[in-house]
């Protein structure tokens, strides 16, 4: 027996329920804690702008799956995951037919979602939702160039950042600013 990762599919929308119902059949025994130990719904921070304000919401970026990390045995696995596959909402394991035995998913696999959802330390994965297209007019808010406006030259998403053209002493120059510190004027 070796511990890993497995994924469970489940309906869209329930993997919040299941997830404590399977919390709570742990605690009260229904489940054994040394072959199941961890319990997981993959979500990650979204960040929203809109009227120049950043509202933060957790989004799940696998939605309708959920993570369980098991120390499958060889003999009784089936009782545990007929156990499993017995919870309402619960479709099964992702990659196998209910009478094979689930394979977890591999250790890059594991490491790349539990980096995104911010459980292990990483890259600072925040996610800003882009409502800015090239050409768009935007005025800046923040910065050393507040209260200047231009079109949206160059949009870097994994940066959250934009390029924006403005008139500096009439002349078209390029700016790199944050999307926090624009707002979109309306044409």
């Amino acid at each position: 027996m070796s511990k890993g990762w497995y994924i469970v599919h489940t309906y869209t929308g329930y993997e919040n329920k299941i997830e404590r119902t399977l919390r709570m059949k742990l605690e009260e025994g229904e489940l054994d804690s040394n072959v199941i130990s961890d319990v997981k719904v993959p979500v990650e921070e979204l960040v929203e702008i809109k009227d120049g304000k950043r509202k933060s919401r957790k989004n799940k970026f696998l939605p309708g799956y959920i993570m369980l990390e098991m120390d499958l045995p060889d003999i009784g696995w089936k009782t545990v995951c007929s156990a499993i596959r017995s919870i309402q909402g619960v479709t099964g394991f992702v990659g196998t037919n209910p009478n094979q035995r689930p394979r977890p998913i591999s250790n890059d696999e594991v490491r790349n979602i539990l980096q995104r959802s911010g459980d292990i330390k990483g890259e600072k994965n925040i996610r800003i939702k882009q409502i800015y297209n090239i050409g768009d007019q935007v005025k800046i808010n923040e910065g050393p160039f507040a209260s200047f406006s231009g079109a949206v030259e160059e949009i870097y998403a994994d940066k959250s950042k934009l390029r924006v053209m403005v008139q500096i002493f009439g002349r078209a120059t390029p700016v790199e600013v944050d999307i926090a510190q624009v707002e979109k004027l309306v044409q």
